[in-house]
């Protein structure tokens, strides 16, 4: 029963709180546009507030932007943000480092044991089986297709 009437409270002060704003006057944007200075005549220290005012053509306000935007204190990079610096540069991991990583030895050294090991095999058992071994595992590794 109390929230009906809270409820009913609140909408009634809605009701009443809308019916009042269209009484109100609308502001409207009688002023005229302001007088902006030349665009190629604009520095990163020029007031640039006139060129948001409304009735600025959008054409002008974007080649103000631009031109406030393509001074170098706008494009250095935030140090605290991580994907803004260029992490492409440096060096490669080492071979000697990769080779002690689990997942670089199954995917990018598992060809290199392989080898090894049927080198192993083949100075085990003699050259002359070894050899048909290699040749065979060479046959399967190629015919097959992964999934």
């Amino acid at each position: 029963m109390a929230e009906e009437k809270e409820k009913e409270k609140f909408l009634s002060r809605w009701s009443r709180l809308k019916n009042e704003s269209k009484d109100l006057p609308q502001k409207t944007e009688d002023a005229p546009a302001p007088v902006l200075p030349p665009v190629d005549k604009l520095t990163p220290e020029s007031d640039f507030t006139g060129f948001m005012h409304p009735k600025v053509d959008d054409a002008l306000r974007r080649v103000a932007l631009k031109k406030l935007f393509s001074d170098p204190h706008f494009n250095v990079p935030d140090p605290f943000e991580a994907y803004s610096g260029d992490w492409t540069g440096g060096e490669p991991i080492p071979e000697e480092m990769l080779a002690t990583l689990n997942q670089a030895r199954t995917l990018l050294f598992d060809k290199d044991d392989k080898e090894k090991k049927a080198q192993e095999a083949a100075a085990a058992q003699g050259a002359a089986p070894a050899t048909e071994q290699n040749s065979e595992s060479k046959d399967d590794d190629a015919g097959r297709k992964d999934a």
